[in-house]
């Protein structure tokens, strides 16, 4: 239909999805429309009173990239909704949208970038883990050595749950997780009064050396998640709701302000689901 936003769904190999959205120029106009109205409400043109001002002159004060951000968001929450929908995604981050093409009385395309959590191919993961976990404990004569520490096998369990499944993280997953890193790492740097230069020349490292090892412990982190939900799936691991309580209660305290309480809950629930997993692990050895 001429009026309606249409979607063609791509899917990327590094498992991303392209989600490319076709806009109707009637569309547009409305929702800039829409925008500058209620942006009349708050800015001041002088001669005339707040709220007051003609559209035309409240146009003139908005910035053209402030304009088209917030007329697409008039317009593109529903349209992902229907695409979502209509292609039977389960989209498992918000997509990055990016302007494609914007053209005067022409329909505009907007391209989104997300992805689907990946398919976990757990294997003989059983086999794998008790393996390593045997090999390395074995004694060798002549050699001094001792008992590793639970975190220690912890190590070596993780190491070959990553080493033996199958798992195929999409771009986008890494680089939301290695951006989350970088965010909390210039945080911490800016509570120091360090500037980032300056803790880069302090490691040897350069910017892009820094991201590529965030990169590469996002991939693993997000793998290692994904591969005990899996388990915890797998082998009935349950999380009895007292539990989810306690620990609830014990992290209020550091809770972000605002946070939906049930959010957390279900956070708090995975996480020891996870937990669950690594120890049935352990248990194998």
């Amino acid at each position: 239909m001429a009026n309606n936003i249409t979607s063609v769904i791509a899917r990327e190999s590094d498992g991303n999805i392209q989600i490319t959205f076709t806009i109707p120029y009637s569309l547009i106009e409305k929702a800039k429309e829409e925008t500058i109205a209620e942006m009349a409400k708050d800015i001041e043109i002088p001669g005339f009173r707040k709220g007051t001002a003609p559209l035309s002159k409240v146009q003139e004060k908005i910035p053209q990239s402030t304009l088209i951000e917030h007329s697409l968001s008039h317009l593109l929450p529903k349209a992902l909704s229907e695409s979502v929908t209509e292609n039977k995604l389960k989209i498992a981050v918000y997509p990055r949208f990016e302007l494609i093409s914007a053209k005067e009385n022409e329909a505009w395309q907007i391209k989104g970038t997300t992805c689907e959590l990946p398919e976990v191919e757990l294997g003989d993961y059983k086999k794998a883990v008790t393996g390593t976990l045997r090999s390395d404990s074995i004694i060798v004569p002549g050699k001094e050595t001792k008992e590793k520490t639970k975190e220690e096998k912890e190590g070596v369990v993780l190491k070959a749950l990553i080493d033996s499944v199958k798992i195929n993280i999409p771009k986008i997953l890494i680089e939301e997780e290695a951006d989350s890193r970088l965010s909390s790492l210039l945080a911490r740097l800016e509570k120091l009064g360090l500037a980032l230069e300056n803790y880069l020349a302090s490691i040897n490292k350069k910017a892009e050396d820094l991201r590529a090892e965030y990169a590469l412990q996002a991939k693993d982190a997000i793998s290692i998640d994904l591969i005990l939900n899996k388990i915890a799936e797998t082998e009935n691991l349950t999380v009895d709701e007292k539990e989810v309580e306690s620990a609830f209660s014990m992290s209020q305290a550091s809770a972000p302000k605002g946070e939906d309480p049930e959010n957390r809950k279900r956070l708090i629930e995975s996480i020891l689901k996870r937990r669950k997993a690594l120890d049935f692990l352990l248990s194998l050895s």
